[in-house]
């Protein structure tokens, strides 16, 4: 890890780690480093004492040749504006051949004996007669090597429709996973070309913020949901991520309002709530508490909401045993209307608790009362001596 140093050949290009070989190299040293593509000119943005990761083995890591001199860099310059030229005949080569390709870009090596044609196709054309003469009127070695459309604006450069230069270009050195659902988040039209750069992906920068807007959408309620608001029952009517603010419609008013979103940050907050939770909790507590208070509060006469002035409070009934069944509840009668008397009990025809009928029994108490009987009950009456005994 001491002995390894991070360099980079290319502006915003990808960093590759080479074995410093000895050499006292710092931030900005300009070194020669061998390729597949030949000697090439790169310069150290990773010192020896500030690599943490090797992004590569150590079999695949290769020395740093040399330091680059003045000669060498003054030559590497003068190659990459050659390139530029060379570039633009190999396209109007290719234009003739009527070849399905488009040529991005193009690079010499530092002896200036290869040159190197990146190219974009949607298949793999037969490029070799354009290797071949372009071979001839450049009077080097050409490779030709495909490349995705990324890659393609990276190397062309440009501007996009922000004004900036693209962020491949000046600054990004990998190419981030973009989706549709990216934009989706991000409330942005979902039509590709509104949402794509000049490469014709979408664009990079919506992976930039799609965390802060996914994590504030977390927080926040849907379009179209009904909220409960100090001012009254409210719809969202939309959502405005940059500013982070939320528009309300005021249902009982009828006025759109404004919120900021950090009095969303709570869905269950003391400020607003969501009107589902208003309507199944809240709402019948509410209900609990009304009536309790009504029934608390005296009405004029002394008398309450659910007791008239004037009347007995009936108390309570008693908490009847297990097992017996309650007794069923007879209607208040009115005081203007007499209760009409019992009916009398007819006199029952059926056998008595003994077995024996009616008839016989009202026959036994006769004889009861008139003292022949013999069933009465009770000790019989002591008998009156004679006159003549008592002497």
């Amino acid at each position: 890890m001491a002995d390894t140093v991070g360099v980079r050949f290319r502006e915003a290009g990808k960093i590759f780690y080479h074995d410093a070989a000895g050499f006292e190299l710092t931030v900005g040293s300009r070194v020669i480093v061998g390729t597949a593509r030949g000697e090439a000119v790169g310069r150290v943005v990773i010192a020896p004492d500030q690599v943490i990761v090797n992004e590569s083995s150590q079999a695949d890591r290769t020395a740093v040749l040399r330091l680059a001199s003045d000669e060498d860099i003054e030559k590497w310059d003068d190659l990459r504006e050659k390139a530029k030229v060379d570039v633009q005949q190999a396209r109007t080569m290719a234009a003739a051949l009527a070849l399905d390709l488009t040529i991005s870009g193009g690079e010499y090596d530092l002896s200036g004996g290869q040159f190197t044609a990146y190219f974009t196709a949607t298949q793999r054309p037969d490029y070799r007669i354009l290797i071949r003469d372009l071979s001839k009127a450049l009077g080097a070695r050409v490779q030709m090597v495909q490349v995705g459309d990324r890659d393609r604006a990276k190397l062309t450069d440009g501007v996009d429709i922000c004004g900036e230069r693209l962020c491949c270009s000046s600054w990004m050195t990998d190419f981030p996973s973009v989706s549709i659902r990216m934009a989706k988040e991000q409330d942005l039209p979902l039509n590709p070309q509104k949402i794509s750069g000049v490469c014709g992906r979408l664009y990079c920068c919506l992976t930039f913020e799609y965390d802060d807007y996914k994590a504030l959408r977390g927080t926040l309620p849907k379009v179209g949901a009904m909220l409960s608001t100090p001012a009254g029952e409210a719809k969202v009517t939309g959502i405005d991520f940059n500013r982070e603010i939320v528009k309300l419609w005021l249902t009982e008013e009828r006025e759109a309002v404004e919120v900021a979103a950090i009095d969303f940050k709570l869905q269950n907050g003391v400020t607003i709530r969501p009107m589902e939770i208003v309507r199944k909790v809240e709402g019948p507590l509410r209900t609990i508490v009304e009536d309790s208070e009504a029934r608390a509060q005296p009405a004029p006469g002394g008398a309450t909401r659910d007791r008239p002035a004037g009347r007995r409070e009936t108390p309570p009934s008693r908490e009847r045993p297990a097992g017996q069944r309650p007794a069923r509840e007879r209607p208040a009668a009115r005081r203007d209307t007499p209760t009409p008397p019992p009916a009398p009990t007819p006199p029952t025809a059926g056998p008595t608790e003994g077995g024996e009928p009616g008839q016989q029994q009202r026959k036994r108490r006769r004889r009861r009362g008139r003292g022949r009987g013999g069933g009465g009950s009770g000790p019989a009456p002591p008998a009156t001596p004679p006159a003549g005994d008592g002497a």
